[in-house]
């Protein structure tokens, strides 16, 4: 795949519909419209956004703490408040999404920080960015926050996600959020038709699909969990939210 994808402005993209829902504006009018048209179906979308963005503070925070120094984000999406590297502002950081707004907006730091451009259904391709920064040969924090859900199952996502995980040395953690049909199955899917007729791939899984994720791995306390519940801390502003409304599965195990 060429590094030169076109930027799509009349079609919807999950890093600029993130981007919204977080209360950014590096977005589009489609962007607007498709999640103003999930939170019609589920208003507590926005909550979902904000959930899952700080579990990924608490997870890089968590990571940092037992001694990994080098992230993979993959689907990180368009540079917020508490970006990995601005979470573990002494670790190296490698951004992967497939939007080249993203990598556009994102600012390398020579040595420490690098956008990439590529798709985890080409986990190789994803791979080989990596290592244009990072050294594979030593314990890697992998992040997939937010992203398998934008897969189908016929791409096999577990497949994909096993393929990174496989490469990467022992010591390793994988850190993964995934929205759930466990909660409220008929605005999911509600959801996922709106999505899929305006060129967005969303797929809520129940909670044995997602924890397939971490088969082989060492789940780290408190295991899958909603991902306000995850390690919560005095910072969050979502932690009371109900499990229905935040609707996101996440756990971060260890490669042994």
């Amino acid at each position: 795949m060429s590094d030169a994808v076109e930027l799509r402005t009349d079609r919807p993209h999950p890093a600029r519909i993130y981007n919204y829902l977080l209360g950014g504006e590096d977005n589009f009018a489609a962007d607007r419209a498709a999640a103003e048209a999930g939170l019609a179906v589920n208003p507590g979308a926005k909550v979902t956004a904000r959930s899952n963005r700080e579990f990924l503070r608490r997870v890089v925070t968590f990571l940092t703490g037992v001694g990994i120094d080098q992230f993979l984000d993959v689907g990180s999406g368009i540079p917020a408040a508490d970006s990995t590297h601005l979470v573990a502002p002494d670790a190296s950081v490698v951004y992967v999404d497939y939007d080249p707004l993203v990598v556009s907006l994102g600012a390398d730091e020579p040595g420490r920080v690098h956008y990439a451009q590529a798709d985890l259904r080409e986990p190789n391709r994803v791979l080989a960015r990596a290592g244009e920064l990072l050294d594979l040969t030593r314990p890697v924090g992998l992040l997939l926050v937010a992203v398998t859900h934008h897969l189908q199952d016929a791409e096999d996502p577990h497949a994909r996600v096993r393929r990174l995980v496989e490469a990467l040395p022992a010591g390793s953690y994988l850190a993964l959020s995934q929205l759930t049909s466990d909660f409220l199955p008929d605005e999911w899917r509600a959801i996922e038709r709106d999505s899929g007729r305006r060129g967005v791939v969303l797929r809520a899984r129940p909670g044995p699909e997602i924890a397939r994720f971490f088969e082989g791995l060492d789940l780290v306390e408190p295991g899958l969990t909603p991902v306000h519940r995850w390690r919560p801390d005095d910072r969050d502003r979502q932690s009371d939210q109900p499990d229905e409304v935040v609707s996101i599965l996440g756990a971060v195990a260890r490669t042994p």
